[in-house]
C-alpha cells in the first residue's frame, strides 16, 4: 500500500505544482498583454487630446495629455480648409484601385504560385519574396522613371498603380491556397469549368479570410501613403489626404499649425479603425491560416 500511495502522492504534488504555476503566470501573461496594449494606445490617446486642444494651449504646454478646455474648432476648421473635400476624394480613389487591384491581381498571382504549374515558377516565386525585403527608397526612382514614360504622372492612376499588387498580398494569398484541397479543383476542371471559373466562383469565396487581409493591409497601405503620391503629385488636384494636410497644415511664416495635423490624423485613423473592426475576425482567420503566426 505504501508503495502504491508514493506514486500517487508525487502525481498529485506534481498537479499542485503545475495549477500553482498556471494561477501565477495568467495574472502576469494578462498584466504585461495590458501594459504593451496601454503603451500602444498612449500616441493615440495624446493624437485625440490634441486636436480637441487649441493651437495657443498646445503652444504653451505641448506634453499635456488632457486638454484644458475642449474644443472642436479644429475639425471645424479642417472641413472648411480649401480642397480638404479633394483630398478626401482622391484618397478614396486611390485606396479602392489598391484595394481591388491586390483582391484580383495579387490573389490570382498567390493562386497561380499555389495551385498551377508552369515554368518559371519558383523563380516567380523568389522574386515576390525577394520584393518583399527591397526597401521603397531603393526602387522609387525607378518607379517614377516609369511612371512619367507612361504619362501616368500627376494622376491618380499613376499614385495607385504601384501598389495594385503588393508582394505581401501576394505572399498571403498564396499560403492561404496551399491550405486549399487540390482535390476539389480537380473536381471543377472534371466538370469543365476553366481556370478563370475555378479562380472566382470557387477559390476566391474559400478565401475570404485571405481576401479580408490583403483588403486591411492594402487599404492600409494606400490610405497612409505618403512618400510616393508627394512625388507623383505635381498639383494639388492630385494631393492625397496624407499630402495635402501636411500641405495645408503648414500656417503663415512655416509655422505648423499643429492642432489642424492632429485633427488630420485622426480624420485619417479612423476609415482604418472602422474597417479593422469590420474585418477583425476574418483578419486574424486569414493570418492563421497563412501560417504566419
Amino acid at each position: 500500500m505504501t508503495t502504491i500511495a508514493a506514486p500517487r502522492n508525487a502525481e498529485m504534488t506534481g498537479e499542485r505544482t503545475h495549477i500553482r504555476r498556471r494561477s501565477v503566470a495568467r495574472p502576469l501573461l494578462y498584466g504585461a498583454l495590458v501594459l504593451c496594449a496601454l503603451l500602444t494606445l498612449l500616441p493615440f490617446v495624446w493624437v485625440l487630446s490634441g486636436s480637441l486642444r487649441s493651437l495657443d494651449e498646445i503652444r504653451s504646454d505641448p506634453g499635456a495629455w488632457l486638454p484644458h478646455h475642449v474644443t472642436l474648432d479644429n475639425f471645424v476648421r479642417l472641413f472648411r480648409t480649401e480642397g480638404f473635400g479633394r483630398f478626401l476624394v482622391n484618397s478614396i480613389v486611390v485606396a479602392v484601385i489598391v484595394v481591388a487591384g491586390n483582391i484580383v491581381a495579387a490573389s490570382a498571382a498567390g493562386y497561380a504560385l499555389a495551385k498551377l504549374d508552369f515554368a518559371g515558377k519558383r523563380i516567380a516565386f523568389g522574386a515576390v519574396m525577394a520584393a518583399m525585403m527591397v526597401p521603397f527608397t531603393t526602387v522609387f526612382v525607378t518607379q517614377f522613371v516609369i511612371t512619367v514614360d507612361l504619362g501616368l504622372a500627376d494622376t491618380l492612376t499613376g499614385i495607385a498603380l504601384p501598389g495594385a499588387a503588393l508582394p505581401l498580398s501576394v505572399f498571403i494569398m498564396r499560403q492561404y491556397a496551399l491550405s486549399v484541397p487540390d482535390e476539389l479543383l480537380e473536381a471543377a476542371r472534371i466538370d469543365g469549368a476553366g481556370e478563370f471559373g475555378i479562380f472566382f466562383r470557387i477559390f476566391l469565396p474559400l478565401a475570404g479570410p485571405a481576401v479580408a487581409t490583403i483588403t486591411i493591409m492594402s487599404f492600409l497601405f494606400s490610405w497612409n501613403n505618403f512618400i510616393w503620391p508627394l512625388i507623383v503629385a505635381q498639383s494639388t488636384s492630385s494631393y492625397t489626404l496624407p499630402v495635402g494636410l501636411a500641405a495645408t497644415s503648414q500656417a503663415a511664416a512655416h509655422v505648423t499649425d499643429y492642432g489642424l495635423m492632429l485633427a488630420g490624423a485622426i480624420v485619417v485613423m479612423l476609415p482604418v479603425l472602422v474597417l479593422f473592426l469590420f474585418l477583425q475576425r476574418y483578419f486574424v482567420q486569414g493570418i492563421s491560416g497563412t501560417g504566419m503566426r
